[in-house]
């Protein structure tokens, strides 16, 4: 049942809401995660995210009512600032021969370094914290994501459980597709050009195809992967993005409909190399949604950029990566007018199991998956959080993960598992809500309210669970959030 009180849309917001990053300084080598020391032990050198103190205040974009107006000023401030601050830590980089990467969507640097130019790093007073840029796995382990892989050349002539489950056949039924809304997908790339997805991807529009300003490759300098380094173009080095951008819009148009949205249109940025990411990856991908550029990296333009970005990964704090690591990229992110999407995890079903970035986030909006029984699914990270001590309620709210058909590399389809597969049913439904109510538009705590209050609480358990003192019998809860999503009950609220 739910909580024996009722809150107003306003109130519901205000309680998602909070997204100004932290103005704690410590000193010296407190500065330094502990993942950095080991890393740097011996003269090696570790692969740092070096975060500046000053980071900006973007507490008026989201009063910003001119859309333009609002992209241009995030922009506009994120780079001025990273461009006033950021010149004596690139100057004593260069001084030492370091190669470095310059951020703006979080005022930050990417280097490698030993433990000495470290440490002289952490002294400096504007340097607020020295993070690690460690590669990790940044999806399901096989075990859980194959579940049931069921690969066919042929299509099959349907419209996913997931699909129906989330009742978006309903909203389709009112005339709402998508329509207007683009989409973003953050993972191991995607094959643009797949049957389900060819039409859909914002370059192509019939006829020769641009990747200008739809595609982003945070893949630098690395070897033998089969899609290469900096690509131009669109490609899948693993069939994780391929898959979760077939959820969001997919939609070969003979019937084959394994897409929640399919008037939608998608671009697209690879965060992760064959499944392993890095902070810093992951933070130039929200950069480039932020203000989507050319293939050459030019000409930033906050118009183009998204409306919702669908982010089927993890930071794994277990292998280093900090609690409030890409905190405030996503919420810079979030200030642009940007839905922030992430899946939850897939370390269930113990409780606190909710426990790397950004799922962790009271700025992203956490997905937990079930079955098509309607089940919580065992895989799925439960809350509280509690790596960063907050004990905040985690996921928000529930999608179909288990056994979920879409689009993979070769123009097949495959059936996988995760609360990667989840997630992008969600931002389906967002598309489709903003496509039918577009006054909510850019509206991120207005819409994460709606979701919650429109969502349905019942059956997702059998044996009620109790995680963070508090029962799966009430609602919200650390188990599956607000309950289902559901289309259409998010329209016509």
């Amino acid at each position: 049942m739910r909580c024996p009180h009722s809150l107003s849309l306003s109130l519901l917001a205000l309680a998602v809401a909070g997204f100004l990053p932290s103005t704690s300084r410590a000193a010296g080598s407190a500065k330094i995660e502990a993942r950095v020391l080991r890393d740097s032990v011996d003269g090696q050198r570790a692969p740092i995210i070096i975060v500046l103190d000053d980071q900006a205040d973007l507490r008026q974009a989201p009063r910003m009512r001119d859309a333009s107006a609002r992209g241009w000023y995030v922009y506009r401030t994120l780079v001025d600032l990273a461009d006033r601050t950021q010149g004596p830590i690139a100057a004593l980089l260069r001084q030492r021969g370091v190669a470095f990467r310059r951020l703006w969507a979080v005022n930050a640097i990417l280097a490698e370094a030993d433990r000495a130019l470290i440490s002289e790093l952490s002294a400096r007073p504007e340097v607020r914290v020295i993070e690690s840029n460690a590669e990790q796995r940044g999806i399901e382990p096989d075990a859980i994501a194959n579940v049931s892989p069921t690969p066919t050349i042929l299509p099959i002539t349907a419209v996913e459980w997931g699909v129906q489950s989330v009742n978006a056949p309903a909203v389709w039924a009112l005339g709402h597709y998508g329509e207007g809304i683009v989409i973003a997908n953050a993972d191991t790339g995607i094959q643009w050009d797949h049957p389900a997805l060819k039409t859909h991807y914002r370059g192509f529009s019939g006829g020769p195809v641009s990747h200008d300003y739809n595609w982003f490759d945070s893949i630098h300098g690395v070897s033998g992967n089969p899609c290469g380094s900096d690509t131009t173009a669109p490609c899948d080095d693993q069939g994780h993005g391929t898959h979760t951008t077939g959820t969001v819009v997919g939609d070969d148009g003979l019937g084959n409909q394994v897409g929640v949205a399919p008037a939608a249109r998608f671009i697209g940025c690879r965060n992760m190399e064959r499944g392993k990411g890095t902070p810093g990856r992951y933070a130039e991908c929200f950069q480039f949604f932020i203000a989507p550029t050319d293939v050459q990296g030019k000409n930033a333009d906050p118009d183009r950029r998204p409306h919702v970005i669908n982010n089927s990964w993890g930071c794994v704090t277990s292998e280093g990566c900090g609690p409030t690591t890409l905190q405030t990229v996503v919420e810079n992110t979030q200030a642009a007018g940007i839905f922030v999407e992430v899946s939850a995890g897939n370390s269930g079903p113990r409780c606190g199991t909710v426990d790397s970035p950004p799922a962790t986030f009271a700025v992203a909006f956490a997905t937990g998956a079930y079955d098509s029984t309607g089940r919580m699914a065992n895989f799925s990270s439960r809350g509280p959080v509690t790596v960063d001590g907050s004990r905040r309620m985690k996921p928000d709210l529930s999608a179909p993960g288990v056994r979920v058909r879409s689009s993979v590399p070769g123009n097949k389809y495959a059936s996988y598992s995760g609360t990667s597969m989840a997630g992008p049913h969600v931002v389906g439904v967002v598309a489709l809500l903003w496509s039918a109510r577009p006054e909510l538009s850019r509206q991120i705590e207005d819409t994460k309210a709606l979701l919650l209050a429109s969502a349905i609480p019942s059956g997702l358990v059998g044996t009620a669970e109790l995680c963070g003192g508090i029962s799966s019998d009430f609602v919200p809860n650390n188990t599956f959030g607000a309950g289902r999503i559901d289309a259409l009950g998010a329209v016509t609220w």
